[in-house]
């Protein structure tokens, strides 16, 4: 059985980046290797470049359209209060494998991806922050004609080429607030990356997907939530938002890993608050589920 071939929601984490836990205070901090910036470039020009995973999914239906193929890899510059993989916050926690191989294992799944209407998506953390694995694998993945999907923050969407963008059939884009103080508040990065990203796929065109995670309490509020219905509606390729509700699957985690879980009391969204927010985003012509 292949080891990389597990639950997105198992623990997992690397000899190496266990050892580099140990040089820092804090897990929560963003340590020198997840922003090597000597390393990406190297990435960039090798002709078989070295990625970071954490797992991957074959059969998953949430990921994107069809059957897909969802791969997870390590490294985000976010610090959600409700991550529920906090183990993929550092690119060494994962398992280091060669582009070559990666290509090898999602080829294998070719024919029932395509036969499924499903494909490739790379997930993570934040699959941008390894840039050239990422955009390398998408690449390869557009010119054997499976469909390609990034789940993302947005955040490290500028760096991105447009050509880059054009090898991206489906962005599953998390806008996880529209209120800058409350985006700070669950992710500790600015709301603007984000929204920058969004306004540039909506002007080239490339399809997306918008997620917007609800967590009673902390992302709710009829404010809030009318600033992202309107971010919506003005996204001229969006094709659908997802609401998904807020769950308690990834807590183990954080006790794990030693970090403070400030929601551990928080229960999942009620029926009746899920159907207030979807209509909120309803009520402008926007496609719900």
């Amino acid at each position: 059985m292949d080891t990389l071939a597990h639950s997105r929601y198992e623990l997992h984490v690397e000899r190496e980046g266990a050892q580099e836990r140990k040089k820092h205070k804090s897990y929560a901090d963003v340590y020198f290797s997840d922003i090597d910036e000597a390393e990406e470039i190297a990435a960039e020009t090798a002709e078989d470049p070295v990625g970071y995973v954490h797992s991957f999914d074959v059969g998953s239906t949430v990921d994107g359209p069809g059957i897909r193929f969802t791969l997870f890899l390590t490294g985000c510059p976010l610090r959600c209060l409700y991550c529920h993989n906090p183990d993929t916050w550092h690119k060494r926690n994962g398992r280091a494998i060669r582009l070559s191989r990666m290509l090898k294992k999602i080829a294998k799944y070719e024919r029932v991806l395509k036969i499924s209407g499903g494909g490739l998506t790379i997930s993570g953390g934040e699959p941008v922050q390894q840039h050239a694995f990422t955009t390398r694998i998408f690449k390869h993945c557009k010119a054997m004609g499976i469909h390609t999907c990034l789940d993302t923050s947005g955040r490290l969407g500028a760096s991105l080429s447009d050509a880059e963008l054009m090898d991206i059939d489906l962005n599953l884009l998390d806008i996880k607030s529209g209120d800058p103080q409350i985006y700070q508040r669950v992710t500790g990065q600015p709301l603007e990356p984000t929204l920058a990203y969004a306004r540039r796929l909506s002007d080239l065109g490339r399809p997306m997907w918008v997620r917007y995670v609800l967590v009673p309490g902390l992302t709710d509020g009829h404010d809030n939530i009318e600033k992202v219905a309107d971010i919506c509606a003005g996204l001229k390729s969006l094709e659908r938002v997802e609401i998904l509700k807020f769950h308690q699957m990834g807590a183990d985690k954080w006790a794990k890993l030693g970090i403070d879980y400030q929601l551990a009391d928080t229960q999942p969204p009620a029926p009746e608050l899920v159907e207030r927010v979807r209509e909120q985003f309803r009520s402008r012509g926007l496609k719900v589920f």
